[in-house]
């Protein structure tokens, strides 16, 4: 069976309202088909050198920040990631498709696997200061619209690297959009059926060294329409990373803080459906001992209100608590905002930051289902339609 892949490039331009300064990021929109190793294949062959310059990166910045050869730091990595098994059990097909990329793109096999362990190798390093990811969550109330969506913050050597994956339908799978980056299977995305997810780090968790990692739950998820069929899997699976998965399916949206012993399901029960979530735990108790600090069952004044993660829940909870209706421009604004100028919500690729926005999605689950996209932070780039195809 032969399977098509068109490469397809469009260019987002945009302008910020704080800076006026014009941002030419380029949005690179992908279609691939099928599944397994011959997925991966594609993907790896289409993006064969933007794969190749993004493992280079990678290594550059993982030597200059630990100041330690990245191949001594891979080959460490992985005397403690024992994750094959669990991606075996739960997502074998994703397996493939990472061997495929690896294949397609002539890089080595734990290359291109640790880029897709990104919340692992994170979790490895253990640096809360690196995380800066905020997420939205938007349940249909009489009737309205239902969105979930996000600031995707990551390192900033992937500024320029941004990617959409359009999956098409394949063996009675739905048709897939998928934000990432070349050589990576998912950072976060939606289905046709209007199921979608969005997560954050949560660092403070207990983590597995043998649990499914982030990227291949991603993928679980938006690989399905059936409400049940996740539900059961969000909260069976055994988690690899502490991570907030705020998950719409069509018009409910569940927000679950899962680490390597609980899945808790975070609902603040707001009347206009609302939820909202950055990287600390809100509910899950499972707190490593050296952030025993950030447990939830502490009283509010000794939780530490002033770090980056809480103020940016709070200017997120300003923005949407109080609002009677929540549409997507109302998202954006929050996306976009910057209330507090040493934590924003958005942040821009600055000289010297580890992190930046490198996307920022709102994506609409309920009628027709589609995705709106930034390149790179969402006050320096307009919002970007996506629909899926026609059946």
């Amino acid at each position: 069976m032969k399977f098509k892949a068109v490469l397809l490039l469009f260019f987002v331009f945009a302008f910020t309202s704080f800076s006026q300064k014009k941002n030419n990021r380029e949005l690179k929109h992908v279609t691939l088909s099928g599944s397994g190793y011959e997925l991966g294949l594609q993907h790896g062959s289409l993006l064969k050198s933007e794969i190749a310059e993004i493992v280079s990166k990678w290594k550059q910045n993982t030597t200059q920040t630990f100041q330690k050869d990245s191949d001594s730091i891979v080959s460490d990595f992985f005397k403690y990631a024992h994750f094959t098994e669990a991606i075996k059990k739960w997502t074998p097909e994703l397996y493939e498709e990472i061997r495929g990329i690896a294949d397609g793109s002539g890089q080595d096999f734990n290359d291109i696997f640790i880029l897709n362990l990104l919340d692992e190798f994170w979790v490895y390093i253990d640096d809360l200061s690196n995380h800066h990811c905020s997420d939205v969550g938007v349940a249909s109330v009489n009737g309205s619209p239902s969105y979930i969506a996000q600031n995707m913050d990551i390192e900033t050597y992937t500024d320029g690297y941004q990617t959409l994956i359009t999956l098409q339908r394949h063996d009675n799978k739905p048709e897939q959009l998928i934000l990432t980056h070349p050589g990576l299977i998912a950072l976060n995305g939606m289905n046709e059926n209007g199921v979608g997810v969005v997560v954050n780090t949560i660092m403070q968790l207990k983590a597995s060294s043998e649990g499914l990692p982030v990227a291949f739950v991603i993928r679980r998820i938006i690989n399905s329409t059936d409400k049940e069929d996740l539900l059961t899997f969000i909260q069976s699976v055994n988690h690899a990373s502490g991570q907030n998965y705020i998950i719409g399916i069509r018009g409910e949206v569940y927000d679950f803080e899962a680490s390597a012993n609980e899945v808790v399901r975070y609902d603040p029960k707001n009347k206009n459906g609302t939820v909202y979530h950055t990287n600390h735990p809100i509910v899950n108790t499972d707190v490593k001992a050296w952030y025993k600090n950030y447990n939830p069952n502490l009283k509010d004044e000794s939780l530490p209100r002033a770090s980056n993660s809480y103020v940016r829940l709070d200017a997120l909870k300003s923005r949407m608590l109080n609002k009677f209706t929540i549409n997507d421009e109302i998202i954006k604004e929050a996306l976009r905002s910057k209330d507090n100028e040493k934590h924003p919500v958005c942040n821009s690729n600055t000289e010297n930051a580890f992190g930046f926005t490198f996307a920022s999605v709102v994506m609409t689950l309920t009628e027709t289902p589609y995705l709106q996209i930034t390149a790179g932070p969402p006050d320096e780039s307009e919002f970007t339609r996506i629909d899926f195809s026609k059946k």
